[in-house]
């Protein structure tokens, strides 16, 4: 049995995988997130670390299981989050900025101005953009507390796995991986480590860093007081490159998109990290055995969080589940449109500023009709990220090599049979779910296994999964591109 740990954005959740890599057993602990100021988000640290705890506490409790029992730890976290702590007493010094926070948008605009954005665009294959986590690190160092840490070189930073790891180690390991540190603005794409020109460009220490190791492999051991064994941490990556190894695409032009939180489209292309000219991100997927292998990402910030809106902001909505049965109540959207730019707009757009936007009302508007465009909203979203995706490609030198193949699926929201078929319907294209859902810590374990000799190859892993569901479109090409008109439409005056 493997232990995987999965913590996200608005909860900690541990799964039990068993040696056919089908997840046996899962729990979950729901938190929230503060936020202080528009646009800013922030989550208390010990909440993360105390509520992952109790995932696994609960789960192995209610199962059965004894740590004993578990051959090793695979973790997957929400990413580019950033988290300050002392290294003499492991103590948070600041709430951790969530990665959707928007509290840095001058600094990195002040970044633009200057004329870095193309050589740390070169570097790290991502954007000056306040979602990633290095303009964090240096506000958090304005911060009298952080920096009297680190001049007393007593601080560690970290993404959400450095935390972890440092607490279920008690204290002994200070590690990142590579598709993590990736995410981070200080990681050089090409060299693999932490980049000496943007560690000083953001004014970060380098002694505040944690040390960078491979995603698959035992990297260090829980400490025994805490589950009552000493285990081995097998397994880490971010929270996207682990659905995209848990979806078990492991060939270049292979990809999928989880719809949770946010929505994020990866598309494996193999040793090569890509360049994107149209709004999207280039990322390690994963390093195996001092090897990176590298995806193309695009992210799109308000997904699962809309349809949270729709229920706990304005009261639209009973639960979450909720939403399926009322967007099939009304035969359209009535001409209503969503753009839910909350905390600015993601891939291809990158606008900060841009902010949230209702379009179309009418007197004879109903809630369904918000519900309907809300989820529609997602879908056109994605259309976005998928046609600057194929640009790219098309581009790319090595067009044969990553042609893109099916689009598989997952995440929360994917269990929406509205939302997957309209998705494909304004894709053109067919889309996969699979039978087993839990990508992301499916993801982990499977990288926990690899590490711990549980699977001996990718290809023995590629055995793993199963397709569950096919949905094909059905719109055709002229109703599918009035659609998109309308919708980017919408989307100018958002970001007017």
């Amino acid at each position: 049995m493997l232990l995987a740990l999965d913590q996200g954005t608005s909860s900690s959740r541990a799964l039990l995988v068993d040696a056919q890599g089908q997840v046996v057993a899962t729990h979950s602990v729901p938190f929230d997130c503060q936020y202080p100021q528009p646009g800013w988000v922030e989550v208390d640290a010990e909440r993360i670390w105390g509520t992952q705890l109790e995932a696994v506490a609960t789960l192995l409790r209610t199962s059965a299981v004894s740590a004993s029992q578990l051959q090793g730890i695979g973790l997957t976290n929400q990413r580019e989050t950033v988290i300050a702590w002392r290294r003499s007493s492991g103590q948070a010094l600041a709430p951790a900025i969530v990665w959707q926070c928007r509290r840095t948008a001058a600094d990195c605009q002040a970044l633009r101005e200057a004329g870095h954005e193309a050589e740390v665009r070169a570097r790290t294959g991502l954007l000056l953009d306040p979602y990633f986590s290095a303009t964090k690190m240096a506000w958090l160092l304005r911060q009298p507390a952080v920096r009297a840490a680190a001049e007393q070189r007593d601080l560690a930073f970290g993404t959400v796995d450095s935390w972890l790891l440092w607490k279920l180690s008690g204290g002994a390991l200070h590690l990142t991986d590579a598709s993590n540190a990736s995410r981070t603005l200080l990681f050089n794409l090409h060299s693999g480590q932490w980049d000496p020109w943007l560690l000083e460009l953001f004014g970060i220490p380098a002694h505040c860093l944690p040390e960078i190791v491979d995603s698959s492999g035992v990297a260090g051991y829980t400490d025994r007081r805490l589950l009552g064994a000493r285990l081995p941490l097998a397994g880490i990556a971010g929270d996207q490159q682990a659905a995209l190894f848990g979806q078990a695409c492991f060939e270049p032009g292979m990809a999928k998109n989880t719809y949770g939180t946010g929505c994020f489209l990866l598309l494996n292309t193999g040793t090569t990290a890509v360049t994107s000219q149209h709004g999207l991100l280039s990322t390690v997927a994963w390093r195996l055995r001092g090897i990176h292998h590298y995806a193309l990402e695009g992210s799109v910030f308000m997904a699962g969080a809309l349809v949270q809106w729709l229920r706990d902001g304005l009261g639209v909505l009973r639960d979450a589940a909720e939403s399926e049965a009322l967007a099939r109540s009304v035969p359209d959207h009535a001409g209503v449109h969503i753009v839910p730019a909350f905390v600015g707009l993601g891939a291809p757009w990158w606008d900060a500023e841009a902010r949230g936007l209702i379009c179309g009302l009418s007197r004879g508007t109903q809630r369904a009709h918000l519900v309907r465009a809300a989820l529609e909203a997602v879908a056109f979203q994605n259309v976005d990220l998928l046609q600057a995706m194929n640009q790219d490609l098309a581009e790319a030198s090595d067009t044969q090599a990553l042609q893109r193949r099916a689009l598989r699926i997952d995440g929360g929201m994917s269990a929406n049979d509205f939302l997957c078929q309209f998705q494909a319907d304004v894709l053109g294209q067919p889309i996969v779910r699979p039978r087993q859902r839990e990508s992301t810590g499916l993801g982990a374990a499977l990288l926990a296994g690899l590490g711990c000799g549980t699977w001996s190859t990718l290809s023995e892993l590629a055995g793993v999964w199963q397709s569950e569901r096919h949905f094909e479109p059905q719109l055709s090409a002229a109703e599918r591109d009035e659609r998109l008109r309308d919708w980017h439409r919408a989307v100018a005056r958002c970001r007017d």
